[in-house]
């Protein structure tokens, strides 16, 4: 009986690091003894990035990140037209001619490059993930790197790198350009250059191989935010987002209590067969809690009442 106990605590504990390793807990990261919360962030963020070098065409490669979950499928767009299951970092290519197309009205998929993600049951990959501080770069830096792991394309191993820059004015989720449909390119209405500047706090660095034996391309952004900081967690703005202590009391206490009822339930029916309110332990204190309440209620409203009162003496 020891050694069966002893074995499934041992596969617990090991699922326990395999999930860890596999995966990043956005709401927990602890790096040299530093916490962050990066749970504002979590969700689909893009940034495009622009290529006119091989003409007559033009490509439009969109890079979408979740540091938090897999990407979930976009509705209305092909499956080959998106990165599998699993992804946490995705590039899309898309290709139009304007000599031919000049509303975009015909944009093709090119490619799609699947970085980083868990894809165990594909190709094997693993996300891997490797959080650092950029003070272990840069003294004067202040904010983290992670980098992820496990896409494959073009027989080449992937890995995205993305530094978060401590910026105590931005969330970190500005966008370039807001859409109503995400990964989809709409109709323009004059030349690029005419419109606004770019505000997304993500910002793409560069994509290509990297020199090595190993046959790897890298992916890196920068992405800043003040979820970054290292002070930001023990700041009042980070203090007041949290549960307060009488949120995590009364949940504590709400927990304490269901067990309490579940558990006397059971023991009562497996114990003494009881059935309908004799399940539930004390139960016929239970039943008189609304006659308790009521006559304390009554016994409050009185004690107000005779509290205006001016000791049995009535004005003349």
């Amino acid at each position: 009986m020891k050694a069966t106990s002893y074995s499934l605590v041992s596969v617990l504990f090991s699922l326990s690091h395999l999930a860890a390793a596999v995966s990043i807990d956005c709401d927990h990261i602890r790096v040299d003894g530093k916490k962050f919360d990066l749970s504002k962030l979590a969700g689909r963020h893009s940034v495009s990035v622009h290529d006119t070098s091989r003409p007559p065409a033009e490509y439009n490669t969109t890079w979408t990140v979740n540091l938090c979950a897999p990407l979930k499928k976009l509705e209305g767009i092909r499956d080959q037209d998106q990165c599998p299951a699993g992804t946490r970092v995705c590039g899309v290519v898309r290709s139009w001619n304007p000599a031919d197309d000049p509303e975009r009205e015909h944009v093709e998929v090119e490619n799609v490059i699947p970085v980083a993600g868990n894809f165990e049951s594909s190709t094997g990959g693993s996300l891997d993930p490797k959080v650092s501080r950029l003070k272990a770069q840069d003294s004067s830096s202040d904010g983290l790197q992670i980098e992820l792991n496990g896409g494959n394309y073009n027989h080449m191993k992937q890995k995205a790198v993305i530094q978060l820059q401590c910026d105590k004015d931005r969330t970190g989720n500005e966008e370039k350009r807001r859409r109503k449909r995400e990964d989809k390119d709409d109709k323009k209405d004059g030349d690029d250059k005419a419109k606004p500047p770019s505000t997304s706090s993500l910002e793409f660095v560069s994509y290509g191989p990297v020199e090595g034996k190993e046959k790897l391309e890298v992916l890196r952004l920068n992405w800043r935010t003040k979820y970054a900081c290292e002070d930001y967690a023990d700041s009042d703005e980070a203090k007041k987002s949290g549960w307060g202590f009488f949120t995590w009391f009364i949940l504590i206490a709400f927990l304490g209590i269901a067990a309490y009822l579940i558990f006397g339930s059971w023991l009562n029916y497996n114990r003494y067969g009881a059935r309908g309110w004799d399940l539930l332990p004390h139960g016929d204190t239970i039943r008189d809690i609304p006659y308790l309440v009521k006559d304390w209620s009554r016994k409050v409203a009185d004690t107000v009442a005779g509290g205006g009162s001016r000791g049995g003496y009535s004005a003349v």
